[in-house]
C-alpha cells in the first residue's frame, strides 16, 4: 500500500461535507441499544418516567404522591385517584475516535481523508441533536493546533509536532458545529499513537453514557484486542468502522520492492508474484475475520467500508441499518 500523493488536506468544514449532504443529516440521530441517564437537560427520550411536556401513562396514587400530578378529569369519571407519568428526556454522549496515524494516509481515495468526512457527518448529527460531543484524533502530527482543539503558532509556518492524541471535549449545539470542523481541518496523520495505552486513557476520562465510534484500518502492530475491551462497559454501546482502501482489497503492484513501513520506518525487500498476492488477499480476509468476530463476542458493532463508498451511502444505509443512526 502506497501513501497519498495527494498533499491537498480540508482547511474547511465546507471541505469536508457536501452541504447538500448537511441538509440531509439533520433528518437523522444517534440511536442506542441502551437507554441512558444524563446530567444535562437533552432531547432523547427515556424510557424512565418523569416530569416533561410528553404524557407517557397512568398509575393508581399513593400516599406522598404529588397532589399536582393526579389526573382530576379520571378522577370526575372513576372516582379513583391516578397519576399522570410523562416521558422524561436524556441527553447522551457520542465519543468519535478517529485513527489518525500515517497508515491511513494512504490509498485512493484516502483513507484518512474518508475518516475526516465521515467523523464530520457523525458529529454534526450528534451536535444539531443536542448530544454531548467529543472527538480523539490518535497519533496525529499537530500543525499549529493542540489538544483539545486550541491553536497556538508564531505566525509562520506551521511545524508538524508528533502527539500522542489530540482531543475537543463536549461540544453540544449547533452553534458548535464550526469548532468542530476547525479541530478536524487542522489534524495531519501522524507517526501513531499506542492503541492500548491511547483506550486506556479514554476509558478513564470519559464522562457520561453513551456511544463510542472507533474510525480505523486497525492495522496495530501492538493488536487492537486490549484496546478495544477498555472501551467497553460504563455505559457506552462500541461501533469499530473499519476503512481499506480499494487498493487494500485488491492490490496493483508487481516485480521487485523495497517496502518501508510508514510508522516506524521497518523495511521489507520482496518480490510481488500473484502466489504472494493471493496469499496477502487470503492474509486479509483471516485479519478482517478475526476481527469481526472479536467484536461479535463482546457486543461490539463491526463494519467495513472501502473508502470508494460513499460517505452518504455509508450513512444513510450501512449505519441505518446496524442501528447506530436513526
Amino acid at each position: 500500500m502506497l501513501k497519498t500523493t495527494t498533499t491537498t488536506r480540508p482547511r474547511t468544514l465546507d471541505e469536508l461535507l457536501d452541504p447538500r449532504l448537511v441538509s440531509r443529516l439533520t433528518q437523522l440521530d444517534v440511536s442506542s441499544r441502551k437507554v441512558f441517564a444524563g446530567k444535562l437537560k437533552g432531547e432523547r427520550r427515556s424510557k424512565k418516567r418523569g416530569e416533561s411536556v410528553e404524557f407517557a401513562d397512568h398509575r393508581p396514587y399513593v400516599v406522598g404522591d404529588d397532589l399536582r400530578h393526579i389526573d382530576w378529569n379520571i378522577f370526575g369519571r372513576l372516582d379513583r385517584l391516578f397519576i399522570k407519568l410523562f416521558l422524561e428526556e436524556e441527553d447522551l454522549s457520542l465519543h468519535i475516535v478517529l485513527d489518525a496515524s500515517a497508515s491511513m494516509d494512504c490509498g485512493e481515495p484516502s483513507k484518512f481523508l474518508y475518516a475526516q468526512r465521515l467523523t464530520a457527518a457523525l458529529a454534526y448529527i450528534g451536535l444539531v441533536n443536542l448530544n454531548r460531543v467529543t472527538l480523539t484524533a490518535l497519533g496525529a502530527a499537530a500543525g499549529g493546533a493542540g489538544g483539545d482543539g486550541g491553536s497556538e503558532g508564531d505566525g509562520g509556518p506551521p511545524r508538524p509536532a508528533p502527539v500522542s492524541e489530540s482531543v475537543i471535549r463536549n461540544l453540544r449545539g449547533r452553534r458548535r458545529v464550526h469548532d468542530m470542523g476547525r479541530w478536524l481541518c487542522s489534524l495531519t496523520p501522524g507517526a501513531g499513537a499506542d492503541f492500548t495505552e491511547a483506550a486506556k486513557r479514554i476509558a478513564l476520562t470519559r464522562t457520561g453514557k453513551g456511544v463510542m465510534i472507533v474510525i480505523s484500518d486497525f492495522f496495530l502492530k501492538e493488536g487492537y484486542e486490549q484496546g478495544l475491551r477498555y472501551l467497553l462497559g460504563r455505559g457506552y454501546d462500541v461501533f469499530a468502522i473499519q476503512t481499506l482502501s480499494p487498493q487494500e482489497i485488491e492490490p496493483s503492484l508487481g516485480g521487485d520492492l523495497r517496502l518501508k513501513d510508514i510508522e516506524d520506518g521497518d523495511l521489507a525487500e520482496v518480490t510481488i508474484s500473484s502466489a504472494l498476492l493471493k496469499r496477502y488477499k487470503a492474509n486479509l480476509s483471516a485479519y478482517c475475520d478475526e476481527l469481526r468476530a472479536f467484536c461479535a463476542r463482546r457486543e461490539i458493532t463491526h463494519i467495513t467500508v472501502q473508502t470508494d463508498t460513499p460517505v452518504d451511502t455509508l450513512v444513510f444505509e450501512y449505519l441505518r441499518s446496524r442501528g447506530l443512526l436513526r
